[in-house]
């Protein structure tokens, strides 16, 4: 056997021994001894986001409703919101054009035939397949709860093409963001 390798490891070990025991904080005393010691965490920005349902079953027009046409308005998902920094809620459809349609009689309802709004008497916005604004807040949103509403506007005519027999739905996107 060499003695050099031997050598080598307790040069290295002394080496690396030394400066990690450099780096830690001691002291020595009769009575009484104190050190120092830091801690440190990075909290980043926070958002969620959470709705209380993941549909909504929304009002199906009556005879007198297609007729002289009507606008059926519908609670939407409650928003729960909470956030360490300024945020942002936006609302689209993910459907094109039309909505979805299911059934044999050819029905096309344009996707702004759905309205939304934050309050049950407030104004109404058509819904397109690009994002706008629902709601916004600054920081410390802690649990923070936003009702939706929906409105739908049926055409009146019972020969209208939104109005054929079937069933109709659209994938509603709400998105959080932050700066």
């Amino acid at each position: 056997m060499k003695p050099v390798p031997t050598a080598c490891a307790a040069i290295m070990l002394a080496a690396f021994g030394a400066s990690h025991l450099n780096a830690q904080q001691s002291c020595s005393g009769t009575t009484t001894c104190t050190t120092t010691h830091s801690v440190t965490v990075t909290v980043g920005g926070l958002i969620s986001l959470a709705l209380s349902s993941s549909a909504t079953g929304l009002t199906t027009p009556s005879a007198t409703n297609i007729s002289g046409g009507a606008t059926l308005q519908d609670p939407g998902p409650s928003l729960t919101i909470s956030a360490n920094q300024a945020w942002t809620v936006n609302i689209r459809s993910l459907t094109p054009t039309n909505w979805n349609y299911a059934g044999s009689a050819g029905g096309v309802k344009p996707i702004r035939e759905l309205a939304y709004s934050t309050s049950a008497g407030g104004v109404y916005t058509p819904i397109t397949n690009t994002d706008a604004l629902f709601i916004s807040g600054d920081a410390a949103a802690s649990g923070l709860v936003q009702a939706s509403f929906f409105r739908t506007t049926w055409v009146p005519g019972f020969g209208a093409p939104s109005n054929a027999p079937g069933v109709y739905s659209q994938q509603i996107a709400f998105t959080i963001t932050s700066p």
